[in-house]
Parts: C-alpha cells; structure tokens; sequence
C-alpha cells in the first residue's frame, strides 16, 4: 500500500517533536541554500544551529535572503577549509552534536572530518546514506554508498553495510531488511559484485554483521518488486520487501538514487555516518522539506549514539 508524497519523511520530523533540538555546527553557510535550510531545521526545532564560516559573508547572505540571525551564534573563520576545521573543533570540544554542509565541497568537509588526531574518526569507514522517499513506496529506503566511497573492498563493505544498518535501527524500522545489489541474483564468479553479496550474508551468519537480515547477490527488480523475485523464484526473506539497499560502488549508487529523484520524483535525504557524530550532506538541488528530513535524521542517529552510550557505560 502506498503512502501519500512526502508522508515518509514528514514522520521522521515528527519522530523527534519530543527530543531537544540539536547543536549544530553549519559549515561555510554562505549561500541562499545552506542558510536556509539550517535557519528552516532551527524553525521547527531540530537543531541549534552555529555558524561557522566569514561572518561578513554569512551576514551579507542573511541580509539578501531576508534571513534574521538574532541570537545565532556565529563561529569566526576566514575561508571553507578553516571553516571545516573549526567546525570539526565544536564537536571535540562537546558544543556540537552533529556537523552540516554548507557552501563548501564535501571533500574539504570531509577532509577534516578524516583528519588523523585532530579529526572524528571512529574505529568505522565513514560512508554515506541516502535516505530516500519515493512516491509508490511504503516506508523510506536507504542506498549506500552514493556518495563517499569510490569503489569499496569487502572489507569496505562490511563497514558501510553495518552503518547502513545502524542507520535503520536509529529511525526505528521495525525490520530491517538488506539487499546487496549486483546486476544479478546468483553468484558468478566473472562478476565481483556478486562474490563478496555472497561473503557478506556469510560474515552476517558467523555473526560479524549484525542487527538485520541481510541476502544477495539480488538484482533490483526483486529486491524491492515481489512479483519479480516470485517469478525468478527467489526463496527469501529479503527479496522484495528490501529496504536497504547496499550498492556495488559508488557510481552504481549515485545513479539508483539521482534516477529515483529525477525519474520517479523521489526526494534524497542524506547523511554520513562512521564519524564521531552524523554529518548532514545537502545539495543545493535538494527541497526544503528534504533538508529538514536530513536533519531529523541526524537528530535520530544522535539520539540512537547517547542511548548506546548510556548503556556501554551502566
């Protein structure tokens, strides 16, 4: 059954109406794009945002946009590269909870984020979800990665299934059901992708991937279209009600998800996840509702990481 357009995520904001907002650390925010969608997520109460970045520029922008910034805090740094770093600074420093991309390019974000002794590695990849609505679809479906790793190892993989998974968990999915694409449902050993699916289910059974029920090699069709995986006769509880999704390698993914958008007008909320605290990636083609549904999901990762916290330390 489906659901109406946006449906999804505006269930995601709701989901974190009983939470605090969240301290914020906006990077660079000098564009028209960035700002508002920041000052937009600061609105309803997701996020306290502070601003990292030129404060001439940031208030020039403020200015044109018609934006107030009464009361923001505004973190001084000359240029995108040092806005990134002091950025990552708030967060070691415990002022932020979470990280989101501004006018910059998220290699410079990233390259402080992966920064060896000063950055916010965690013992995890870092990699990248998408977080997509798309209209026709039940519930939300998540693609990774799209957006971070390039052509990832099996080693790789295991890190960017199990963040993937993490993920699910934190917005409450009440199963989570993984495919691990390749152009085909069986194994072929001409056809890489398909050998390490079948290494990955294996390392989910030895239990070194945990949390979700994970099958693969699937191709598209029946990992997410029942009537596709019963006419393949594919015997699983995975094909056709998938909704993580783990690609083969970036460009895979990137295309699943812009075809998803552009194709079947499907929105993209996105998020990086293996660092010390989530790292809201938008776009500037990105809605305003798929801004804030990116928030609210960091705000629900960043909930999920104090509870697990709480419970590592009692």
């Amino acid at each position: 059954m489906s659901t109406p357009k946006h449906e999804k995520y505006r269930r995601l904001i709701e989901a974190c109406e009983s939470l605090p907002a969240m301290p914020t650390a906006v990077v660079h925010p000098c564009d028209e794009s960035s700002l508002e969608g920041a000052m937009g997520a600061a609105k309803i109460g997701l996020i306290v945002p502070i601003l990292v970045g030129p404060p001439a520029r940031i208030l020039a922008t403020a200015a044109a946009c018609g934006i107030d910034l009464s009361g923001v805090e505004i973190v001084h740094a000359e240029h995108s590269e040092a806005a990134a770093a002091a950025a990552v600074k708030l967060v070691r420093e415990g002022r932020a909870e979470a990280l989101m991309k501004g006018s910059l390019h998220t290699d410079e974000l990233m390259g402080a984020v992966v920064r060896r002794e000063i950055g916010l590695r965690t013992s995890r990849r870092v990699s990248h979800c998408f977080v997509m609505d798309v209209p026709g679809h039940p519930d939300v479906l998540i693609i990774t990665d799209a957006a971070i790793n390039i052509a990832p190892t099996l080693e790789d993989k295991v890190d960017i299934l199990q963040n993937a998974i993490d993920l699910a968990h934190a917005l409450n999915f009440p199963e989570v059901r993984v495919a691990i694409l390749s152009a085909m449902e069986t194994v072929n050993p001409k056809v890489p992708s398909t050998i390490e699916a079948a290494a990955l289910c294996k390392m989910v059974d030895r239990g070194q991937i945990t949390g979700a029920i994970v099958d693969g090699p699937l191709a598209l069709d029946n990992a997410i279209d029942l009537e596709a995986a019963r006419i393949k006769k594919i015997d699983s509880p995975v094909a056709g009600r998938a909704n993580v999704l783990l690609v083969p390698d970036l460009e895979a993914g990137n295309m699943l998800a812009k075809s998803l958008s552009f194709l079947a007008d499907a929105d993209a909320a996105g998020i990086v996840l293996g660092a010390r605290v989530p790292i809201i990636l938008t776009s500037r083609a990105d809605s305003e509702l798929s801004r804030l549904a990116s928030c609210a999901v960091a705000v629900l990762v960043a909930r999920a990481r104090r509870e697990s916290m709480q419970k590592a330390i009692a």
